[in-house]
């Protein structure tokens, strides 16, 4: 096991010496504690059979619990929930009882970003800002505990004295906007063919994707771009979009410059260069986003409210008597019915029914969510004219269940408005319905006009396992063009066909069978067009069970489609079953699986596969899969096998496959690399926010829960993921530190904003690691208790003498000098230098004796 440093705030609890030390104390505290009507040590118990120990200053171990003064890392809880871990500086200070206590220095602005309301109180003042702050004193009732065992400090505060705030809620002061950077995606992949058959050929094929960035404070530059050279040697490099981007924290929104796209919420999504100011979910906690109804009662005590949905408890808290209303429930799967018990303090409850059900639409009460967008239409399609326009949407909700939502869109040839209610309808389920009118010139045509209905419902029926993920059915008159149908007719290509839609229907249904019997899933798509008879259908029914670890499944797949990939007239209509089974083998193989599937097209042939895929290594970096399949009706054997390798620096991956035709060797290298004041680390392919770990001279350690993550020869890396406004904890493996290398703290708490590089940054005590023998001039050992520092490296934390003089220290050069002290007194002070065998570095813990001088 890695052993860490003895720290000023883990006396007693970090090494072996510390475990001695402690058993000590409290052996000598448990004797004292029979003559005494308290715990009391007394130093002079030292003193027996060592005369040297005369001196030893532990007064502020004496009650027991007491522990020195310092500054502490410690997770704040307030009314015990977490709220923060930070650095606080700790006091001893004397409580209404005479005793002394270690007590938190908190100034005004602290409390502040707890959530206490400050200004309330007069003895906290603006001219108190940087003051430590007295709590029980500056507000009655308060408290603050310190959990020196577990490093945890409890302050208790009235709900009158603090800012009601949401559940997990956390201020946007504490958001970090991450540090400038520069930041590159990278994919790339290649395959060489080679013919088997007169009916192909050999061919060279390849394609780069790559996402880079810039990051400097709230600003984010990124570039979308791609490279490919096809089958036929021709090459092809295109910027598919640039975009600027940051957040307005006041309004809870997205400020986008350049190229991006509408949301869906009223309108279809259309492509846009231009400007874009939008409300971002994920600015609010977890308890606000999404759709939930309020939940109102009335307690007769101090009552507990428990909240039940599908038999789950998702919520748990104490009212007081009278009137109340919960607005703060954790977004669910958009259905069931929540059960409320109201639990008096004479036992008695009280039971209700909250009906809910949610479509798409519906917002919390009083949740406006708004996008204004104006900017240049953006089209796939290079002839087509970037015409002007301008969209705006709102949504709001209502009480009673309902949402109001609305916008309109404007251009030089377009023109619309739309208008739409949501309702939670309770035990029939939500529904949404609204109109769109709409006012079109399209290109070569005279002006048209028409109107576009839509209705959407989604309900979960508890009882029989029914889940209605969602059923909508949208209806267009023939005048009626959406903004993206009628930029598409203006057009320098005759031949440019876009179609123009008449009714989509779509419902997603999933049906919980008896117990231990599977589900049953159905989804079912439909559109016709005006400008054309063909119609687009598909349609798909699946069943899904397992047993013993065991899964399998069947499906069928109906599909239509009037249209191939290139937009070209067809008539396609085809049959498809597959059946899939999937077996672990992990009794044999670890992490992994084999695999069957046979699917079946009425137009078509037949085909089986079987394969065996899983991961390998200590850390499941390498992941394997390997297929051997048929083909009927003259097509024959093919087959696959393919290694991905997931490293800290990025991720490889090799495959082979052979068919009738031709056999094919691929390969691929896909990565990030961020720079950054510190250099270029590497990393694995990153997502949109990210962090950077920073812990030089700590090379080599993994970083915890993520896949293939270790710092490297300079002790950096990257965390590819993080969640945005949330905090991330990041926490290295100390077990995979070196033996020349300890840290105090392993874990870090990241709140990035949107695009963030957030750094999580660790300080590692790289050197010797040595238990010193402390020996005063007369060969006796330093008191007990006594504070050792390293004068060369002031930044390393201070440890604790033993009682034989021993301390452990770590980080420590070949050559320096320690401070010892156990007094405030000049004379309580002395001073060892200090020589050690490089060689024996790296080896383990050195055993020195030193003399104190």
């Amino acid at each position: 096991m890695k052993k860490t440093t003895l720290h000023n705030y883990s006396i007693f609890n970090r090494t072996p010496i510390a475990i001695l030390i402690n058993c000590q104390l409290a052996f000598l505290m448990g004797y004292s504690d029979i003559v005494q009507a308290r715990d009391f040590f007394d130093p002079a118990f030292l003193e027996i059979g060592s005369p040297s120990q005369r001196g030893s200053d532990l007064s502020v171990f004496e009650d027991g619990n007491m522990q020195a003064p310092g500054l502490y890392r410690v997770d704040v809880y307030l009314n015990k929930e977490m709220v923060d871990t930070q650095d606080i500086q700790f006091q001893l200070k004397k409580g209404s009882d005479g005793k002394e206590s270690l007590q938190p220095c908190l100034n005004r602005d602290a409390l502040k970003l707890f959530g206490v309301r400050v200004d309330a109180f007069p003895a906290i003042t603006s001219e108190t800002a940087e003051a430590c702050i007295d709590l029980a004193q500056a507000i009655p009732m308060a408290s603050a505990t310190f959990r020196f065992n577990q490093q945890r400090l409890d302050l208790s505060i009235p709900q009158i004295a603090i800012n009601k705030q949401a559940r997990d809620y956390i201020s946007p002061e504490k958001w970090d906007n991450g540090i400038p950077a520069l930041i590159a995606n990278y994919n790339f992949s290649g395959a060489n063919e080679s013919a088997r058959s007169s009916n192909s050929r050999d061919s060279d094929t390849y394609y780069l994707n790559l996402r880079s960035g810039v990051n400097l404070g709230a600003w984010r530059l990124r570039n979308y771009s791609t490279w490919n050279r096809d089958a036929e040697g021709q090459q092809h490099w295109d910027s598919i979009n640039t975009f600027l981007k940051r957040d307005i924290i006041s309004l809870k929104s997205q400020l986008t410059l350049g190229d991006s796209a509408t949301s869906s919420d009223v309108f279809d999504s259309v492509p846009f260069r231009g400007g874009q100011l939008a409300s971002d979910d994920d600015m609010l906690p977890d308890s606000l986003k999404g759709y939930s109804p309020v939940v109102q009662g009335i307690a007769k005590s101090n009552a507990q409210v428990t909240i039940r949905q599908n038999g789950y408890v998702i919520y748990q808290s104490y009212v007081a008597p009278g009137a109340f209303e919960i607005k703060d429930l954790y977004p669910t799967a958009g259905s069931g019915d929540l059960n409320v018990t109201i639990k008096e303090t004479d036992g008695s409850e009280r039971n209700f029914v909250v009906p809910f059900a949610s479509v798409p639409v519906l917002q919390r009460e009083g949740r406006f969510k708004y996008a204004i967008t104006s900017g240049q239409y953006r089209s796939s399609n290079s002839d087509v004219d970037r015409i002007p326009f301008t969209q705006a949407i709102g949504i709001y909700g209502l009480p009673w269940g309902a949402t109001l939502y609305g916008g309109f869109q404007s251009a030089s040839k377009y023109q619309s408005i739309a208008m739409g209610l949501g309702q939670n309808m309770g035990p029939i389920g939500a529904l949404s319905a609204d109109v769109t009118q709409a006012w079109a010139k399209p290109q070569d045509a005279g002006k048209e006009s028409g109107q576009s209905w839509r209705l959407r419902y989604g309900k979960s029926f508890v009882e029989t396992g029914t889940n209605f993920s969602l059923a909508s059915y949208r209806y267009s008159t023939r005048g009626f063009y959406t903004l993206q149908e009628a930029m598409e007719t203006y057009t320098h290509d005759p031949n440019y066909f876009q179609s123009h839609k008449k009714n989509r229907a779509e419902l997603t249904l999933s049906q919980t069978l008896w117990e231990n019997a599977g589900s049953l899933s159905l989804s079912i798509i439909s559109e016709e067009y005006w400008n054309d008879n063909q119609r687009n259908q598909s349609a798909n029914i699946g069943y899904n069970n397992s047993w013993e670890g065991i899964s399998f499944g069947v499906n069928y797949t109906y599909s239509k489609n009037g249209y191939d990939s290139s937009g070209n007239h067809i008539n396609n209509t085809d049959h498809i079953v597959a059946v899939n089974v999937n077996i672990p083998l992990s009794r044999w193989l670890p992490d992994s699986y084999a695999s069957y599937n046979v699917s079946s097209s009425r137009r078509g042939n037949t085909s089986h596969n079987v394969g065996l895929n899983g991961t390998m290594l200590e850390n499941n970096n390498l992941s394997y899969n390997i297929t051997q399949g048929y083909t009927s009706q003259g097509q024959g054997a093919n087959g696959t096998a393919s290694l991905d390798y997931r490293g800290g620096q990025g991720e490889v991956n090799i495959g082979y496959g052979y068919d009738r035709d031709q056999q094919r060797i691929s390969y691929g290298l896909q990565g990030g690399l961020l720079i950054h004041e510190n250099g270029l680390t590497l990393s694995q392919p990153l997502g949109d926010t990210v962090a950077l770990v920073k812990a030089p001279g700590a090379k080599n350690v993994r970083v915890l829960n993520q896949t293939g993550v270790e710092t490297d020869w300079r002790g950096y890396a990257v965390v590819p993921y993080l969640s945005v406004y949330h905090r991330n904890i990041v926490s290295l493996d100390t077990t995979t530190l070196a033996d020349n290398v300890d840290m105090a703290l392993s874990s870090q708490a990241v709140i990035p904003t949107r695009g963030a590089v957030g750094r999580a940054e660790f300080k590692a005590d790289v050197g010797q690691r040595v238990l010193f023998t402390l020996l005063m001039s007369d060969n006796h050992p330093v008191p007990f208790g006594a504070t050792v520092t390293n004068m060369v490296n002031t930044t390393n934390s201070a440890s604790f003498v033993g009682d034989g003089g021993e301390v452990y220290m770590s980080g420590l050069a070949d050559t320096g000098k320690l401070n010892v002290k156990w007094g405030n007194q000049v004379s309580q002070s002395c001073q060892v230098n200090y020589s050690l065998d490089s060689k024996q570095e790296n080896t383990g813990i050195a055993m020195i004796s030193g003399q104190c001088l």
